[in-house]
């Protein structure tokens, strides 16, 4: 709700003030109901199950495929393979992206006046008005982002660990990993938030009004400066933040596991 915002002089002044994080929640809930903080619930699973299996999944692979199956793993390599896997993920689910961006948008929008109706509706809609080109619109600088989210969220997490553990603050257990994970969250949402909030604001214009992600980008500094590039940011590290700890401990749980056995 923050970062999306996008509304007309008129509607601005009927439309509810979102101050903070924790603001908005209570004037969402207030004004809309608790059911609103789940708007475009399916389009974000649709997302987070198509990126996350392409770009976590695949990484120790191609990571293995970089350094020739070598037991040593420079940070060049971990960097080539999460680059790798992100832009990957980008290419093969970036409809998944375009409709769950768009239909976020259309919350607070009335029933009856909602473009899209449902999820499958919106990849209908867009590829029906503005051509399969649509559904893979923003893709350059989602690519940039997921590149740049990979390989901080990856590095970090590795790094941060390696701290704990060498420094004898933490044991291998899950409030290191939660840890190490929060604060991959944090670093990577002051990296990547610009080209996320890029992203968002030009996957959601109206068709022409930027002639690329550059020009959006551009647009943006003149207009409101560099703080335009961290609008939302809290929000932002929040969900990261709260999604590396969740993946992190469960990624390698699962690993640990006995289908596993070498991870354990």
């Amino acid at each position: 709700s923050i970062q999306g915002e996008s509304k007309s002089l008129s509607s601005q002044s009927r439309a509810p003030q979102y101050r903070g994080v924790f603001g908005t929640i209570s004037t969402m809930v207030k004004t809309e109901g608790p059911k609103s903080l789940y708007n475009g619930l399916v389009a974000g699973l649709q997302r987070q199950m198509s990126f996350a299996s392409v770009r976590i999944g695949l990484y120790d692979s191609v990571k293995q495929f970089y350094t020739k199956g070598s037991e040593h793993v420079g940070i060049g390599s971990r960097l080539l393979a999460g680059c790798t896997t992100g832009a990957m993920a980008v290419a093969i689910a970036q409809p998944t992206d375009v409709v769950k961006v768009r239909f976020q948008a259309q919350a607070n929008i009335t029933s009856a006046s909602r473009r899209y109706k449902g999820t499958m509706d919106a990849y209908r809609t867009i590829a029906r008005e503005e051509g399969m080109k649509g559904l893979w619109k923003g893709t350059a600088p989602n690519i940039t982002r997921n590149a740049i989210v990979n390989c901080t969220e990856l590095v970090t997490y590795d790094l941060i660990k390696d701290l704990l553990l060498k420094s004898n603050l933490m044991t291998d257990t899950l409030p290191c990993h939660f840890t190490s994970a929060f604060g991959a969250g944090f670093c990577t949402t002051v990296i990547a938030s610009p080209v996320d909030v890029v992203k968002t604001t030009y996957m959601n214009s109206a068709p022409g009004q930027y002639g690329s992600a550059i020009n959006c980008a551009l647009s943006m500094f003149r207009k409101e400066w560099p703080l335009a590039f961290y609008k939302g940011f809290m929000p932002s590290f929040l969900r990261l933040g709260s999604w590396n700890a969740y993946m992190y401990i469960s990624f390698f749980s699962f690993l640990s596991s006995s289908y596993y056995p070498r991870y354990a």
